[in-house]
């Protein structure tokens, strides 16, 4: 069972067939993706389940000394 959607259903969710298309329509939807290397969308499936999906990558650890805001 995959985290992502297929590419049909991403295809029926747009309403495009090709990569570009799907893109452009996802944007103007707002529903989170990303671009694999190949440039196609891959839309995770929680993205249209309402759950909040972060592609930013989380912070670096740091030792707490740098953080001292003496």
């Amino acid at each position: 069972m995959s985290i992502f959607l297929d590419p049909d259903d991403v295809a029926i969710l747009t309403g495009k067939k090709t990569k570009s298309g799907q893109v452009a329509a996802l944007r103007t939807m707002g529903i989170a993706f990303f671009v694999n290397p190949s440039g196609r969308p891959v839309v995770p499936k929680a993205s249209v389940e309402g759950k909040e999906i972060s592609n930013k990558p989380k912070a670096a650890w740091e030792p707490s000394i740098l953080n001292h805001h003496g």
